[in-house]
């Protein structure tokens, strides 16, 4: 398989569902080396696995808990073990769960700042002791909750406020090691997860509001991360990109 990322590893937390799995997809299909990180789902893990494969490309399903530093360093370890230094992080594994003030316990501020926001951290840097010494892209998954900041969702809303922050300080750290990082910011979009939490009639009409009168569908996101990955965006650091309908 040949592409815009021929010869290059990527690895993306948070990969057998939804936006992550379009994205391992998407990064494949343009001639990337994948790792598929999951916490919970190995068969959907080797779901994706199998439809790269399907499709020509490489792909590995790898489990690690991403706000757990043991299980992140396996994570880069087996990596890097099967497909060699990394050049691409996709840092998309994340929770959300809203709730109004009333409503907010420790126990749910913990579970989603140690996802959202330690997990990108913890996986950063990793992977940064196995980046490519001629540099990379790192991609964070934010929301465009960041800047909407509806009510109900506080706790969340904080989580990706400092992906955000995070993106942009990073990017300033790592600009001279030639590693480039941005942050996506989907708005509504339709996934296993919002299903799950029996969401999905609400971002139905959140959908409806935006300038293109409808949901997301995880394919819609995933472009932007291949383009962020390559190096057609070899200029662009430190920024948000709200992919959202004109939702924002």
């Amino acid at each position: 398989m040949s592409g815009k990322l021929s010869g290059k590893t990527a690895v993306v937390t948070g990969a057998s569902k939804g936006i992550g799995a379009a994205i391992a997809k998407h990064l494949a299909a343009a001639g990337a080396k994948v790792v598929v990180n999951y916490s919970s789902s190995p068969a959907a893990a080797e779901e994706v696995v199998a439809g790269i494969a399907a499709n020509g490309g490489s792909a590995i399903a790898i489990k690690a808990n991403v706000a757990d530093p043991g299980e992140v360093q396996q994570l880069f370890a087996e990596a890097v073990a099967a497909f060699g230094p990394i050049d691409i992080l996709v840092n998309n594994a994340g929770v959300f769960d809203f709730k109004p003030i009333e409503a907010i316990a420790p126990e749910h501020f913990h579970r989603l700042f140690e996802i959202n926001v330690l997990g990108p951290i913890l996986a950063t840097q990793e992977a940064l002791k196995h980046f490519n010494p001629a540099g990379g892209s790192i991609i964070n998954t934010s929301s465009t909750v960041s800047t909407h900041s509806p009510a109900g969702t506080g706790v969340y809303n904080a989580t990706k406020s400092a992906v955000d922050g995070l993106t942009r300080t990073f990017s300033k750290e790592l600009g001279p090691k030639g590693i480039r990082v941005n942050s996506i910011n989907p708005g509504p979009t339709e996934s296993e997860g919002v299903h799950a939490q029996g969401l999905i009639d609400i971002f139905k009409k959140l959908g409806e509001q935006t300038a293109l009168g409808r949901i997301g569908q995880p394919d819609d996101i995933a472009p932007a991360v291949v383009y962020l990955a390559s190096d057609d965006a070899s200029w662009v650091t430190g920024q948000m990109h709200f992919i959202s309908g004109g939702d924002r």
